[in-house]
């Protein structure tokens, strides 16, 4: 196999924007000197979510939801596999990968919308308290995938970290994308530009 383009331009940055703007909404939480700024990180990630649905649509091959529909049997099957030390190369997303992608983006839109309804007094300690249990939620998912993330690249001898940096992975020349899709990068960094001005307009 070679090292062929498999994550486009747009998906990359916008996973390591969810890192960042997840992180940083996580960090400020508890502060009410950076309320705002929890409030804005929280805007950006639900603005990254909803390009990530649009992609899921109309980006790239490994980017669409198509490309990772996988049953919850072929979720306990790689997990088993992996547990045993089977090797099954994916291209793409793999089945367990794929589920936390699933969970990350229905919970992120969970926790900004209860955070929203928070933020402008729509409810009350339940609300509030709902929050942050979707937030830790979130965190547990992260955690978990950051694990599989470990466990996975160790065993196939594969640096995912840097295939979500570079955009290459191994495989046949066949399975490459044709485009990076940079210029779509415009549309992300705009939409999440005004997400996280938002936060501070009147």
């Amino acid at each position: 196999m070679n090292k062929i383009l498999v994550w486009d331009l747009p998906t990359r940055i916008g996973h390591w924007l969810l890192v960042a703007s997840f992180a940083l909404a996580w960090l400020t939480g508890e502060s009410e000197t950076f309320r705002l700024m929890h409030v804005a990180a929280g805007y950006v990630m639900a603005a990254v979510l909803a390009f990530r649905i649009f992609w899921g649509i109309a980006g790239s091959r490994y980017a669409r939801f198509t490309s990772f529909l996988f049953s919850p049997r072929q979720v306990l099957d790689y997990v088993t596999g992996l547990l045993r030390g089977e090797k099954s190369h994916w291209v793409g997303h793999n089945p367990a990968g794929s589920y936390a992608i699933y969970f990350l983006i229905l919970l992120g839109f969970a926790a900004a919308g209860s955070g929203w309804a928070t933020y402008n007094e729509l409810g009350g300690e339940w609300l509030e308290e709902l929050h942050e249990g979707l937030a830790s939620a979130m965190l547990a998912v992260v955690g978990l995938h950051v694990a599989g993330v470990v466990v996975s690249g160790w065993l196939y001898r594969e640096n995912l970290v840097r295939s979500m940096l570079n955009g290459y992975k191994l495989g046949r020349s066949e399975e490459a994308i044709s485009s990076a899709r940079a210029l779509w990068v415009v549309v992300l960094l705009g939409l999440v530009g005004w997400a996280g001005v938002a936060a501070y307009l009147p």
